[in-house]
């Protein structure tokens, strides 16, 4: 891929900046799994009071953040209530129903819910049902094109939750975004949860590392299920200082992928082969939707022209913008794949 000039897939591909790597060349280390790594403690307790929770436990991906979310909340057989697309169901190679025994029931559309619809998807007590255990809430949500879930609507749902008994887990994978775009500081947004998840190697541009966080009893338990699934680190201070790094430089500046994102979607919604339009655009997540059933062509034929980019579906198309996309290049990069969009739908 020597000839990319613009890679769009995710605010995962990112590389570190030398002060990153300088902050992991510097950091204290010692065996994190005797509990002996001071810079990985230090993340964890830095996170820790950033999301408002007693206690942070370092993991190595989102994904077993989540599965270790599963594992906590519910038991084999139960139901998790998602919304559509949500990460946990769709992305996860079906962890949820190989670790945990689980299946998802899903509420609403397009990512978000309400709480009337979390109410209608609440299995009734019955032998022959699944018993409903967890609601997992994803903010910011990535197939929903990195939509915010309005924190109102999150705390109607929680009501909705306690009064039937059910536990509640954000996968804040994105979390550093939903805060930037909404102004409400991470410790708002994670509050009503009892568990919540936020990744360092997304928006933050942190090689490696996500976190979960709660109540310290919740969080010693997850210490035990992290070892179960293979995750406990030793020397982990090395990457808990890219973490840290990122958490004290690369979160105010968020808000530039958010402008680029857009912008992009300005220039795009130029095309009368493109029906999405930019006011829909709430973080770095840009959702193209095409005319035509014809993305994965598109995609192949705008990596031709230097850019990278992801088809969702048939006809949609996921850009991401993130630390190491200029946003100056927003106007550029979107034309390249309009361009190529446009030759493909011509054909």
């Amino acid at each position: 891929m020597s000839h990319v000039r613009f890679d769009l897939r995710s605010d995962t591909v990112t590389a570190p900046t030398a002060e990153m790597r300088a902050a992991m060349a510097r950091a204290n280390v010692g065996d994190d799994v005797y509990r002996e790594d001071p810079t990985t403690r230090e993340l964890e307790e830095r996170t820790a009071a950033l999301l408002g929770k007693e206690a942070a436990l370092f993991v190595p991906s989102g994904t077993m953040g989540n599965q270790i979310a599963l594992l906590l909340h519910t038991e084999r057989g139960s139901e998790v209530v998602v919304g559509e697309g949500a990460h946990v169901a769709n992305f996860e190679a079906g962890a949820g129903a190989a670790w945990s025994g689980v299946q998802f029931a899903i509420a609403g559309q397009g990512g978000l819910f309400t709480a009337p619809e979390l109410e209608a998807a609440i299995r009734p007590p019955s032998d022959m049902l699944p018993v409903t255990r967890l609601v997992c809430v994803e903010n910011t949500h990535n197939r929903g094109g990195g939509r915010v879930f309005p924190q109102r609507e999150v705390l109607a749902i929680v009501e909705v939750a306690r009064r039937h008994q059910l536990r509640l887990h954000l996968d804040g994978a994105r979390l550093w975004n939903a805060a930037i775009a909404t102004g409400k500081p991470e410790a708002e947004l994670a509050a009503p949860f009892d568990s919540v998840g936020v990744c360092f190697s997304k928006g933050l541009g942190a090689p490696v590392g996500s976190a979960v966080a709660g109540p310290a009893p919740l969080v010693e338990r997850a210490r035990r299920f992290r070892k179960m699934l293979g995750g406990a680190m030793r020397q982990s201070g090395i990457l808990a200082a890219a973490a840290l790094h990122a958490l004290d430089h690369h979160r105010p500046r968020l808000a530039l992928d958010h402008q680029a994102a857009r912008r992009i979607a300005q220039v795009l919604e130029q095309s009368p082969e493109v029906t999405s339009r930019s006011e829909s655009v709430e973080t770095n997540i840009v959702m193209v939707q095409l005319r035509q059933p014809r993305a994965r062509e598109a995609v192949r034929a705008a990596e031709e022209l230097g850019v990278l980019s992801y088809a969702m579906s048939p006809s949609s198309i996921r850009l991401v913008t993130h630390l190491d996309f200029p946003p100056h290049a927003a106007e550029q990069a979107a034309k390249l794949l309009l361009k190529a969009i446009e030759a493909v739908l011509a054909a």
